[in-house]
């Protein structure tokens, strides 16, 4: 750098490059440390043995050696390193005073720094300086009393110059400090070394307290059984308990008490710990103690105990499931189920409770149907294995109140309950559950049962009430119009129920009617009221010209007794073909035409038959484009069709059409019957040339 006049710094220029483009050649910077590597430009040679002889070139050698190390630590006297290295030259030297001077002067720089105290006790001790050492650690566990590797080492040293008295001196000035497990592990090491049992069983006592794991307390109650002392090793374990009580409980500590009993063959004890912790430690965490019980039991128990502890286990893994999702009906199933088959009648209650309690979130009813099924199964318990009925009755009735019967209802609980009460001989209690019932949700369900229970019990005039009732909420059930026919049928009441059977018929809407027609027609047919069957087919046919309703009215004609019977019949099946007739639907025409044809080989004559014959379609194979639901084309499929005579009549090109197929019949056996005759024309050609032989070649 330049300086101007006014003493100002004067920046070097800048070389401009002009050419900023990448050289052709590009070197990496791991290429550079390669080469350095290779070439070894950062070796230097070591320097020379020096060989002193002489006193006076050995003090200028230390005193060389000293103003180097005295610079050093001018520069930078925070770098313990050239601290240790000087005072380990004096040491080398056999300089003591000058090592502990330099040390000192260190530990005043820095006197926080735990290898210098190290460096400094370590040379006093190289050098059998014991009080001097002593002094040292006083000092360091003094300043730095959190610092184990100094107690470590001062006890240690203590140890080895047999001061016993001292070593455990320092034991017990560390553990005032309250140490970590380790050090108080050390202490009781050493007790043990010198045979000083009670001394060591002291130091446990402090221990447990200041550090109170598990572990420590297992620890304490293994010395004292190692020792044979197994009254105070239960002891320990019991105190131990106390110690966390139900609040803190741990598996761990029940598991070590109880193999310490199973190990003094105390196994009685071990199986009351085993329960004891069972029942109070949260489920969540006991999955080891479960585990150990089972062994325990395997080992020592019978088999009821091991099928307890069984039972134990997956009460624990239903637990986890309900407490995980409180509305996993298919867990509370099972779980119930464990606690019947235990027989506590108070658990299983205390069970029902809790899983009757989790009612669905959502109001839609195929999320309550396994819900409802708790409720039934509680109360048929109640009832049935613990004997309550009046809790039964409650259960009941506290599950009607949770159904939201303004959007859905159960009719299962309401029939459940009634005949609850008729178990218990309390019918009027029972017809007023079906009445509230039908007032507040009037399913079927509900009236079919409540009416089967009026027949049972011959109340026919109720029963009556209740099918006009029930047909007032649904006029379109065939099924009731027709039971309620039949109710009055069985009473002897004809007039009453052809009533009830008009009424049915007229009304505007019927879920399936054709169930009604045929009650109907088959309840004038019982009473012997044929003419009345036949207008009842006559008023069904103006509704409807269904095939099964036309072959059931040619049936009945033809089941007849009088002398006319086949040709009504044969009348029907006439005005069934003539109905039909104009009418897309080919393949009921067709049964219907099966059906005659067969009524006539049974019944009728030649003439009848043939007439029937002449009029049996054709089966005709054809092909129909097919597309998709998109409308894409799908290309062509092959289906069968059948053609009338009055379709073939009606279309010349049929006819056409059948005419070119017996052409081509005749042709193809025309063909047939050429090649055979060519083929033996041919065999009596070769014949002849065979024989002709020789001279038909020299004729060539």
């Amino acid at each position: 750098m330049e300086h101007t006049m006014g003493g100002k710094t004067k920046m070097p220029k800048i070389a401009k490059v002009n050419n900023k483009a990448p050289a052709p050649v590009q070197i990496t910077a791991e290429q550079l440390l390669r080469e350095a590597k290779e070439r070894e430009l950062e070796l230097l040679p070591p320097p020379p043995k020096r060989k002193i002889t002489d006193p006076q070139e050995l003090e200028e050698y230390k005193l060389k050696k000293r103003k180097g190390f005295e610079d050093l630590l001018r520069k930078n006297k925070s770098s313990i390193q050239n601290w240790i290295k000087y005072a380990a030259f004096e040491d080398s030297m056999k300089e003591i005073q000058r090592a502990r001077s330099v040390y000192e002067r260190g530990i005043d720089v820095a006197h926080r720094c735990i290898p210098l105290w190290l460096k400094y006790a370590e040379m006093e001790m190289r050098n059998k300086q014991i009080n001097h050492a002593r002094n040292i650690w006083d000092r360091a566990v003094t300043i730095l009393p959190r610092a184990n590797q100094f107690w470590y080492k001062y006890a240690y040293m203590e140890e080895m110059v047999g001061n016993v008295a001292g070593c455990r001196q320092v034991f017990e000035r560390w553990m005032e400090w309250e140490p970590d497990e380790q050090a108080w592990h050390s202490y009781i090491n050493f007790e043990l070394r010198y045979k000083e049992v009670e001394r060591a069983r002291q130091v446990h006592e402090k221990f447990v307290y200041i550090h109170p794991d598990i572990k420590n307390w297992v620890k304490y109650a293994r010395f004292e059984e190692r020792f044979g002392y197994i009254i105070k090793g239960r002891q320990v374990f019991e105190r131990a308990v106390e110690f966390y009580g139900e609040d803190h409980m741990e598996p761990n500590l029940f598991v070590n008490f109880a193999r310490f009993e199973e190990r003094q063959k105390e196994y009685e004890r071990a199986r009351v710990i085993y329960k004891y912790a069972i029942d109070r430690i949260d489920k969540q965490l006991a999955g080891d103690l479960f585990k150990a019980y089972t062994i325990f039991e395997k080992k020592f128990g019978n088999r009821s105990g091991i099928e307890n502890v069984i039972v134990s286990k997956r009460k624990f893994q239903y637990e986890e499931e309900v407490k995980a999702n409180p509305h996993n009906y298919d867990a509370w199933f099972d779980y119930l189920r464990l606690s019947e088959d235990e027989g506590d009648v108070e658990s299983t209650r205390e069970v029902y409770e809790r899983a009757i309690s989790n009612i669905p979130l959502v109001t839609q009813k195929r999320h309550w149907r396994r819900y409802i099924y708790l409720w039934i199964n509680y109360a048929l318990y109640e009832e049935l294995e613990s004997k309550d009925m009046e809790r039964a009755r409650d259960v009941y009735k506290a599950c009607l109140d949770v159904i939201p019967h303004r959007k859905f209802t159960f009719a299962k609980i309401w029939i459940m309950f009634a005949h609850f009460e008729i178990r218990q001989k309390d019918v009027t209690q029972a017809r007023k559950i079906f009445g509230v019932a039908i007032g507040k949700c009037p399913k079927d369900k509900l009236f079919r049962q409540y009416i089967e229970l009026e027949l049972q019990l011959r109340e026919f005039d109720r029963c009556r009430i209740l099918y006009e009732r029930f047909l007032e909420t649904a006029s379109d059930n065939c099924t009731t119009w027709c039971r309620f026919a039949e109710l009055e049928t069985l009473l002897g009441d004809v007039d009453r129920a052809r009533a009830i059977y008009e009424i049915a018929v007229d009304q505007p809407r019927l879920d399936m009617p054709e169930l009604l027609w045929k009650a109907y027609i088959d309840f004038e047919l019982e009473q012997d009221e044929k003419d009345n069957a036949r207008k009842l087919y006559e008023r069904l046919l103006d509704r409807t010209q269904h095939i099964k309703v036309w072959l059931s009215y040619a049936t009945f004609e033809a089941t007849g007794n009088d002398n006319n019977a086949f040709n009504r019949a044969r009348e029907v099946y006439k005005k069934a073909n003539s109905s039909l007739k104009n009418s897309e639907a080919k393949e009921e025409r067709l049964m219907l035409l099966e059906a005659w044809k067969k009524f006539e080989t049974e019944h009728g004559d030649e003439t009848s038959q043939n007439q029937i014959n002449r009029l049996m379609p054709k089966r005709v194979k054809k092909r129909r484009k097919v597309t998709t639901e998109g409308g894409i084309d799908a290309g062509w499929e092959e289906y069968y069709d059948y053609i009338f005579p009055e379709e073939e009549e009606a279309q010349p090109n049929l006819k056409l059409l059948a005419m070119a197929k017996m052409w081509k019949a005749k042709k193809e056996e025309g063909d047939s019957d050429s090649d055979d005759s060519s083929d033996e024309d041919s065999a009596s050609d070769d014949e002849n040339r065979t024989v002709a032989g020789p001279s038909g070649s020299n004729d060539a």
